[in-house]
């Protein structure tokens, strides 16, 4: 073999080659080496995987056939090319048109030194870390919350009647002018006393009464609520996995949790002012996913996977972080709880729930976990 075909530290061309492919497939993050058509050149394992393609499919690929248009990838590579710099971005929206899948990745693309013209895209996904840390964001303001809760309560609610009492005494004395101030005050004390009740809700620590509970009758009774009342006019479909085992929780908090999902749903397809509103209740059986218990070396099966979606305008990106905590909220007459009260309802049940959010598709994942059959015998 001549020195041509070694590389600068005396090791065989086609050797390191084979190291190289064996180093890139061995990767967890997806890579995609892409030409100056962005036509595909290379794909290891894990982007065979993502995109649900093998890599003679993909090689026979450009970058706009594999993901969605106008996807915000595409102009990252175009960013690539015209400033040769690398660039890193953080949580990126991939929409897949062929699997039908919706990825959640950070995103490092950058031009190969000694050939200028090819892009590297490697794409590492976010969504089981962000869960994770949702999972502990949304219980944390839970408690939060539950603690304010019994403040206000003590607080706040007993000097609210003194002030309406003595407002109401003083009425019948008052001018006809007057009379109107002192029933403002009763009308504004009777407002934030209903404020506080809805916060007494948080304030709520007491074991769930639990008991098998069939989700698909919950979704049901949530859909005949919906359509008879608030989203009347609106389309609500329905996906659900008939295999699905029954829920270890409580069925009226259950269907409290998923009527204000729908209700949100139903009040952002609303602002469209659209005949073409959507709203899909989805189940699904989802064996392999696990959580870890922080603080702990267990590992939580959560199962039952719920999602509610709409066609809505979708969520600011600047709230997203922020959306089940309390008091945040887009609506001019909100009082930012109802998400914070899904959180913790969805908390208090073992589970989880995140929100995925773009223009025209918002959806809403609940995790739950089985029914616990070990302590259903032991109460039999």
């Amino acid at each position: 073999m001549n020195e041509a075909a070694r590389d600068t530290r005396g090791v065989p061309s086609q050797r390191r080659h084979i190291e190289h492919d064996l180093l890139l497939a061995a990767l967890p993050h997806p890579i995609l080496v892409l030409a100056e058509d962005d036509r595909v050149l290379y794909a290891n394992l894990a982007a065979e995987t993502f995109f649900s393609l093998s890599h003679g499919m993909l090689k026979r690929q450009k970058l706009p056939d594999i993901i969605a248009f106008a996807s915000p990838l595409g102009a990252l590579v175009r960013q690539v090319r015209k400033s040769g710099a690398t660039v890193n971005e953080y949580g990126v929206e991939v929409d897949l048109p062929r699997s039908g899948t919706h990825r959640l990745v950070d995103v490092f693309a950058g031009a190969l030194p000694e050939q200028p013209g090819l892009i590297v895209l490697m794409l590492q996904q976010r969504s089981m870390a962000q869960m994770i840390e949702r999972q502990l964001t949304h219980r944390a303001a839970a408690r939060s919350v539950s603690g304010m809760a019994a403040v206000l309560a003590h607080e706040i609610k007993n000097p609210l009647s003194g002030i309406r009492g003595a407002a109401q005494l003083l009425e019948p004395g008052l001018k006809d002018e007057d009379r109107a101030l002192s029933q403002l005050i009763c009308t504004e004390t009777d407002r934030i006393r209903d404020l506080v009740d809805r916060m007494e809700v948080f304030g709520d620590e007491r074991p769930l009464a639990a008991e098998p509970v069939n989700i698909h009758s919950v979704l049901d009774h949530v859909k005949r609520l919906a359509e008879t009342g608030f989203a009347d006019g609106t389309k609500i479909q329905v996906d659900y996995d008939p295999s699905l085992p029954p829920l270890s929780g409580n069925r009226d908090k259950l269907i409290q949790a998923f009527l204000n999902l729908v209700k949100n749903a139903a009040e952002a397809i609303a602002e469209l002012r659209e005949p073409s509103g959507r709203i899909m209740l989805r189940t699904a059986f989802r064996p392999g996913m696990r959580l870890a218990v922080p603080g702990t070396g267990a590992r939580v099966s959560l199962p039952l996977m719920i999602e509610v979606e709409d066609n809505g305008p979708g969520v600011a990106d600047e709230l997203k972080p922020h959306l089940f905590d309390p008091f945040v909220t887009t609506k001019r007459k909100g009082t930012g709880l109802g998400l914070a009260l899904v959180a913790k309802i969805i908390g208090d049940h073992g589970g989880i729930i995140e929100c995925e959010s773009v223009a025209k598709r918002t959806l809403f994942r609940v995790l739950l976990p089985l029914q616990d059959t070990k302590q259903k015998q032991k109460r039999q």
